[in-house]
């Protein structure tokens, strides 16, 4: 017997009509949900979101939101087919807006911070040292040499890893200045991108980067 990873469809509707379908090993379904409009800047507060029900039997999320959403139509019409594993997609002008992002530009991390982080996502039990076929993602504090894991979290695409973090800082009302964000698999600029929009000075990889991500 063999351990295998789970791949689920989960369809998001937002305030009753359909965004699109993510496939996800189902682990944090409302976080995903959460961050992925998060970092499509479907949704700018957390407090705009009223409730978010998730329905395995029908493999769905239903979302619904105060006000709805302004420029759906305008945000969705633009898409952008990203490098992500699973072709990630993004909406409207993201790619171009991330200039206006600024993140701490005093922002420090020693050596061996970053050593100890990695030492620890190495150690780090994972459904990927059991099955393979997932990517794995991280949120981390450091101070001096000290760096401590505050999530992990692993899906069959980084992206959604990372749109789940990005909710769960939301929910848990955890700021990006002072973290550390990591990711397995190449830095694309998607995966910039969206470290950028959560506030995180620091990225980090053992793969390489492509030009745009660069």
């Amino acid at each position: 017997d063999v351990a295998i990873a789970g791949e689920h469809p989960l369809t998001v509707y937002v305030d009753k009509r359909e965004i699109l379908t993510l496939m996800t090993l189902g682990a944090a379904p409302e976080a995903l949900t959460i961050g992925y409009l998060r970092n499509q800047r479907l949704v700018e507060r957390l407090e705009d979101i009223v409730a978010v029900q998730v329905d395995w039997e029908t493999n769905s999320v239903a979302v619904r939101t105060r006000h709805g959403l302004a420029d759906l139509d305008a945000k969705t019409a633009k898409r952008t087919t990203t490098s992500g594993c699973g072709q990630g997609t993004v909406f409207g002008d993201l790619m171009e807006d991330i200039d206006n992002v600024r993140l701490h530009v005093d922002a420090t991390l020693t050596q061996t911070a970053l050593y100890t982080l990695l030492d620890k996502v190495r150690l780090h039990e994972t459904i990927y040292k059991q099955a393979g076929a997932v990517h794995g993602c991280a949120l981390a504090t450091h101070r001096d040499s000290a760096a401590e894991i505050l999530l992990f979290i692993e899906d069959v695409g980084r992206h959604n890893a990372v749109d789940a973090i990005a909710g769960r800082m939301w929910l848990d009302g955890e700021e990006g200045a002072d973290k550390i964000f990591y990711t397995t698999g190449r830095l694309t600029s998607e995966m910039v991108i969206k470290a950028a929009q959560m506030g995180i000075p620091f990225l980090v990889s053992r793969s390489g980067l492509t030009q745009m991500g660069y």
